[in-house]
């Protein structure tokens, strides 16, 4: 459970919900070509399978009666965990990097239309008419804002579209949406905080400007967290070559020492290189950074320990580094015991041998699932395999 934070092999089980959603069972080709055939979009739930909200949905919205005849009648419908198989690619292409995500994509594999998040029921559905109406989709939403258009709902509407998966874009959309703004409400502020990435974004003007109004309603501790954050992610953009997968060191401490002492400027820059590490697939520096970065788990917080342990289950086979992550794990449920963190340690003690130790720690796994109303079917697994 793993990490608390992109598609299941894209072999994709059928999760017929009652009289809910029908998903395919088959490849995204496949998927694209059926679509393509029955002239239909593709509706794809891009989830990843420690996310809470992507739970919920499955729980609560899928399952529904009027939005399975909705969904089933108009789309082939697709449910894709973006961290496994070949969702990783998909992820890569449809730019997913917020949980859930809701895409609707035609024969072709151009994406229409999106949105993203927990979404009740008759949203849920109006989402879905938006998708197939050529005038309500996303590519028309933002030919309308290129075209003049100044309503401020509007405006803030596509920002929420686009935030997550066109960041520039959402820039240029608040930064109008915010010039017609004499007062900041708290969601204005929550949407300036989420869209503000950089020093050299447009939006980081008004961050600065409206530091006296924003700090009416956040303390200003947390608006000097919030701009040191923004100037620790410029700097590690500029240290980051993608092309080459090379690191700056010199210009990433040098920016970050005018602001933060030099442990925290190295530390954070061992924290990007293992988490860059993870996701190029170089284990090894994953491996031996995140190790370094953990010698002392009492000084992290239970989140961030099971994140880590759970990353190591999924990715690590040196035994030695597994028992590392067993303490992690261990520090993790004594600072807060719950189902993910306990469900982490039953797992990391069965891929080190430890069957007796990973069969008591699933059995309290699931014991604490049932209490919490949480799905423990992983874990069941698990327990009927010991």
């Amino acid at each position: 459970m793993k990490k608390l934070s992109i598609f299941s092999a894209l072999f994709i089980g059928v999760l017929a919900f009652a009289q809910g959603i029908k998903f395919e069972d088959t490849n995204f080709s496949t998927i694209l070509a059926k679509a393509k055939k029955e002239n239909k979009l593709v509706f794809i739930d891009a989830y990843a399978s420690w996310c809470g909200p992507c739970k919920l949905m499955v729980k609560n919205v899928f399952p529904q009666k009027a939005v399975g005849d909705y969904y089933n009648s108009h789309f082939v419908n697709a449910k894709i965990d973006m961290e496994k198989g070949e969702g990783v690619e998909l992820a890569k292409k449809y730019n997913v990097k917020a949980f859930p995500t809701y895409l609707f994509v035609d024969g072709n594999g151009e994406v229409v239309h999106r949105t993203l998040g927990y979404v009740e029921e008759n949203d849920f559905i109006q989402f879905a008419k938006d998708a197939g109406d050529p005038n309500k989709r996303l590519t028309a939403l933002k030919q309308k804002f290129e075209n003049g258009e100044k309503d401020p709902e509007f405006l803030k509407n596509l920002a929420g579209l686009t935030m997550y998966n066109d960041a520039e874009f959402a820039a240029r959309v608040l930064d109008k949406y915010f010039s017609q703004k004499p007062e900041f409400d708290r969601e204005d502020i929550q949407m300036l905080l989420s869209a503000t990435q950089s020093t050299e974004s447009p939006l980081y003007k008004t961050f600065v400007a409206k530091k006296a109004e924003i700090t009416k309603i956040l303390p200003v501790e947390r608006y000097d967290a919030f701009d040191k954050n923004i100037k620790v992610n410029t700097a590690m953009r500029k240290a980051y070559n993608a092309d080459t997968k090379k690191w700056n060191d010199g210009a990433f401490m040098t920016e970050t020492q005018k602001f933060l002492t030099k442990d925290e400027a190295e530390r954070i820059l061992k924290r990007a290189k293992a988490s860059r590490a993870l996701k190029d697939k170089d284990i090894d520096t994953y491996e031996k950074t995140t190790i370094e970065l953990y010698k002392d788990p009492s000084a992290s917080s239970s989140e961030e320990l099971n994140s880590i342990a759970w990353n190591f289950f999924e990715n690590v086979t040196n035994k030695s580094s597994l028992e590392k992550a067993v303490t992690w794990a261990q520090e993790s449920v004594k600072k807060s015991e719950n189902y993910a963190n306990t469900d982490t340690l039953a797992n990391l003690y069965n891929k080190i041998g430890d069957k007796k130790n990973a069969r008591v720690w699933a059995e309290k796994s699931i014991e604490l699932a049932k209490k919490s109303g949480e799905d423990y079917s992983d874990t069941e697994k698990l327990l009927n395999s010991l």
